[in-house]
């Protein structure tokens, strides 16, 4: 979605056809469609030779620019193919995306067409037989890996470009005190022009930043902290690497040449570029940012005493194991051992079709003597047989809880069983989900179980669920890594346990949503992050109280937040991370990173809310698969799944559709279907119009031909043609203001709802009936000055979700439309476009408004309020208006739809005592005191009499202003007490 921003900062030359490459006299004209920004006079002929011989088409530029605020980190990649063929050739874009990140949208613009991906929900899978494993790509049969390839293949016509845009979000996770950001550079080939800009933004100071040399092998890839070899004191960064580093604000740029490249590797697999650093932290409750209606809280104490750890090893010894796997295990368990304290209780366990304990009944303190005893024991392991995971998961299991139901046993230890196997069940139980049950009976929740597999034959499903319903983390250890340091390093991360019975509470009542915010143990060098929703942003404070058990005693934090004083501070630093985006990087590649760095911008301004979202959904998808029944499980599917879809996640419960382009025998793209005006879908009475039926061009003359879709991006468009339509009062513009019109009755009526921000207000509500629903979703504003409001709300964003006959939704904001029907469509605000998709069509009157036609009789107008130099206290914002609703049934409701067929009557209760007669409104049996005032429509160009309901439209609106909020911006959920009817 944040694309179109993007799209339309690109120059028209990165849309269309090739243009002529300008180089200075002496350059080779063979080397001229390369655009290697460099002489080709300086280019080894070795290079030439390379590149000469490319069959595929050749990446002109690879941009790749991301942003990290507070820790969250917005990527986007931008990638320019060249076609130098005369024939039509396929190119494919490949990139590593971390597993732990989301991709959020990925677009082609081929032949200066747009194809916009759409996220779609995974429909259901037949369940295969027992005992056969599932296809590994299903994403059932292992979880994620520690890199995830993202790789789509499109025909680009014959001398042609295509470029490649995608964007994927993360939440870094802080290991071993200090967070690590992984871009990999591995784009298969020697690139003309290759940019890494990324720009780290944080509340707190930024400290210990590093950059390492460029990295390679799986053992080193995004998901894993330092569990690879030890690195020098002071890593070179890789050649033309820039870092500017001030306080709270870090640039890191990287952009080789050609020749830069060459040189490192002439197969384009230049590697991992890794990016170390840690912020500032202060003892206490933590650092909790505060943001349009929603708060992330981080949470990472140190300088605690450590506490006491009592931890059962249980190693596989099968047969697969034989050679490096338990050569690499044994030198990791050795070193494990002298990293032991002195206050720590341990036992080890080697499983194959047999079980043997190495000290039957016990745990045993760490001695000098016990010690050594254990290294006998892991040197004397040897391979044999199959792999019985079920036996020693019991035996494991029976010795920790019998040992923490004994004298000795420490009542603030942390207890732990570390599992590691290279393969799946063969011997005893096979069937994962009796495993699982056996599992969860003998640990009875007295503690964690953390899970490793090494290799490709483990089944990772199995070990993923096994530790996430028994309070643990799985690590997966590719079959060619350093498995002996990845397992010292997994062992690194869990060590040290400083806290365990985590609990986080706010004010009760004054949040909703909140992640997950019970914890067993908090590891020393982690971190722990909660995200949620504040239900009463008026309130000054929010009280933080977290309570734990260290060593020896119980910890109670507490606190008070100032929330508006949050605020303020959290829109200093993500204004200073949108102005550095927005920024780029000036280099060859230039216009490229500033168009990234805009986009990205964009959607960076709800950060807080995005790490909301992509945190609840992590909760929903370990929740699903915590599930013991078919129904808890489906819930937390169809709560993921909606999730994903508001945030155009693409998750194990999401796909990613995306059109190709149809490229002609002759090389050339197939002719493209026209977008015709949809005649009668914009209003007349609304400003920015010119005379009915005259088009207008950028210059302000009328003529010129109707425009497709490709030209809305970054090109001027012809106005629609307009057929005038009836627009009715019944609106909600402005802070917001609602207005509503009974014409049966020859009444309006208006009211304020004193919403907060990042509140989603269901406006009409009518998915049973006509399929069609309306939310809209706040933002805040300070109050300008002299007012009485210490802060005002609008609309930032408009949601129509349809139903009939297909499932289609509109998203709009004052910068753009996503019209996501029979194709996907991304629509700038400032241009002028009219788009017919079946049932269903947008009119777009540039920088004025927008209207939405569905099925002829409904029709929705959303003014577009914009501002070129606001003040401090305007922000873009939107207006909502009903045009047509005969489509809509009686049984519509929402703040608006509740009214469309209702009748009212104005009566007066008569004078008491000094008091004048005052008028009421009768509305379904109800009185409403009402006053009369005057509102302006239609953007302050008409002014209305109504009669005022006070108090939040209290007796007006049926039930309460709680009982419409929605969840999301898609949520079609039903008014909660039926229909309107009373």
């Amino acid at each position: 979605m944040l694309l179109l921003t993007l799209l339309v900062c690109f120059s028209p030359s990165v849309l269309g056809q090739l243009e002529e490459s300008q180089f200075a006299d002496e350059i080779d004209s063979d080397f001229a469609d390369f655009d290697l920004g460099i002489a080709p006079r300086r280019v080894p002929r070795q290079v030439k030779t390379i590149l000469s011989k490319e069959t595929k088409p050749h990446i002109q530029e690879l941009s790749i620019k991301t942003t990290i605020i507070s820790r969250y980190a917005f990527t986007a990649v931008y990638c320019a193919m060249l076609n130098r063929h005369s024939a039509a050739t396929e190119g494919v874009f490949q990139f590593q995306v971390p597993a732990n990140a989301y991709v959020s949208n990925f677009t082609m613009i081929i032949g200066g067409r747009v194809y916009q991906s759409e996220v779609r929900p995974k429909e259901k899978r037949v369940k295969q037989e027992n005992g056969k494993p599932k296809n590994k790509e299903s994403g059932d049969a292992s979880p994620e890996p520690e890199v995830e390839v993202f790789r789509m293949a499109a025909n680009i016509p014959g001398r042609n470009r295509a470029v490649f845009l995608l964007t994927y979000e993360e939440l870094l996770q802080r290991r071993l005190g200090r967070y690590e950001h992984v871009t990999s550079l591995r784009p298969l080939q020697l690139v003309s022009r290759l940019t890494l800009d990324v720009t780290i933004v944080d509340h707190s100071p930024i400290t210990d930043l590093q950059v390492l040399p460029l990295r390679n092998g799986r053992s080193s890839s995004a998901s894993s902290s330092e569990t690879g070899p030890k690195t020098p004191a002071k890593p070179e960064p890789p050649v033309t690497t820039v870092i500017k580093n001030e306080k709270n604000v870090c640039k890191i740029t990287f952009s080789p040449n050609i020749v830069q490249q060459a040189k490192i590797t002439t197969n384009g697999l230049l590697g991992d570029f890794v990016i170390r650093y840690d912020v500032q932290r202060d003892m206490g409750i933590g650092d909790i940012q505060v943001l349009n209606g929603h708060f992330v809280h981080y949470f990472a104490p140190k300088d605690l005493p450590v506490v006491p750890k009592n931890v059962v090893f249980v190693i596989d010894t099968s047969a697969s194991m034989l050679g490096t796997k338990i050569r690499q295990t044994k030198d990791a368990l050795f070193t494990i051992l002298r990293d032991l304290r002195p206050g720590d209780r341990f036992n080890f366990i080697s499983f194959s079709n047999k079980i043997k304990v190495w000290q039957p009944n016990r745990l045993v303190p760490v001695t000098p003597l016990n010690v050594r005893d254990a290294k006998k024991f892991i040197y004397t392991l040897a391979t044999t047989g199959g792999t019985n995971i079920d036996d020693a998961m019991q035996t494991g299991s029976s010795l920790l809880r019998d040992y923490l139901s004994g004298p000795d046993a420490s009542p603030n230890s942390v207890s732990l069983i570390i599992f590691l196997t290279d393969g799946r069940p063969t011997v005893g139980e096979i069937q994962s989900t009796v495993i699982l049950g056996n599992t969860r009976s003998a640990v009875q929740e007295k503690f964690c179980i953390f899970t490793i597999g090494i290799g490709n034959d483990v089944d990772y499903r199995l070990l993923e669920r096994m530790a996430l319903e028994n309070c643990g983390m799985m690590r997966r250890i590719h079959e060619e890594a350093d498995a002996s340091a990845m397992l010292k390093g997994f062992y690194d991360e869990i060590g040290t346990p400083l806290l365990s019975d985590i609990r986080i509470n706010y004010t009760e009542d004054s949040v909703q949503y909140v992640t997950q915010h019970l914890f067993t143990n908090y590891f020393n060098g982690s971190e722990i992050v909660i995200a949620g929703k504040l239900t009463n942003q008026s309130a000054e404070i929010l009280h933080v109280q977290v309570t734990a058990s260290n060593s020896d005693k119980s910890i109670i934090l507490e606190t008070d937040v100032p929330l508006r004083h949050r605020q303020i501070e959290t829109e200093k630093h993500v204004k200073a991370a949108t102005a550095a985006m927005a920024g780029g990087a000036r280099t060859p590649g230039s216009g490229s990173m500033q168009g990234l760095g805009v986009a990205l911008g964009s959607i960076a301004e709800d950060f807080v809310e995005r790490v909301w979202g992509f945190l609840s959904v992590k909760d929903g998808l370990r929740s699903r698969l915590r599930s013991q029944t078919s129904k808890e499980r489906e819930d937390h599917i169809q709560q993921a799944t909606n999730l994903s879809l508001a945030y155009h996640f693409l998750t194990p419960l999401t796909n990613l559709v995306v059109e190709k382009p149809e490229v002609l025998a002759d090389g050339s793209m197939a002719p493209a279907p026209t977008i015709t005006p949809a005649a009668g879908s914009t209003a007349s009475e609304l400003p920015g119009d010119t005379e009915e039926g005259e088009p207008q061009k950028p210059n302000g003359k009328p003529g010129g031909q109707t425009s497709s879709v490709r030209n809305t991006i970054g090109k001027a468009a012809r106005r629609p043609a307009k057929k005038s339509i009836t627009i009715s009062k019944t609106s909600a513009d402005g802070d917001p203001h609602f207005v509503v019109e009974f014409p049966l009755s020859k009444l309006t009526v208006c009211f304020n709802i004193n919403g907060e921000p990042g509140h989603i207000l269901r406006l009409v509500s009518d998915h049973k009936y006509s399929g069609v629903t309306v939310n809209g979703k706040l933002i805040g504003a300070p109050a300008p000055p002299g007012s009485h409001k210490q802060q005002r709300t609008y609309f930032s964003t408009i949601t129509i979700v349809v139903d009939h006959p297909k499932r289609a939704y509109i998203e709009v904001t004052p910068k753009k439309v996503i019209l996501d029907g029979r194709d996907r469509m991304v629509l700038p605000c400032h241009s002028t476009v009219a788009v017919d998709s079946g049932a269903l069509s947008v009119s777009i009157v540039g920088k004025s408004n927008v209207t939405v036609t569905i099925g002829g009789n409904i029709s929705f107008v959303i003014l577009l309020h914009q501002y070129k130099n606001p003040a401090p206290y305007q922000r873009d914002h939107l207006g909502f208006y009903i045009g047509q609703s005969k489509g809509l049934s009686h049984n519509c409701h929402g703040l608006l739809g509740q009214f469309l067929y209702e009748e009212v009557g104005l009566a007066e209760l008569p004078a008491q005592g000094d008091m004048k007669p005052s008028p009421i409104l009768k509305v379904k049996g109800r009185s409403v005191p009402v006053v009369q005032k005057s509102r302006k429509i239609y953007s302050g160009t008409q002014s209305v009499d109504c009669w005022f309901a006070r108090n939040n439209a209290a007796k007006l609106i049926d039930g309460q202003y709680e009982d419409y909020m929605s969840s999301h911006m898609f949520d079609t959920g039903d008014w909660p007490h039926g229909t309107n009817r009373v």
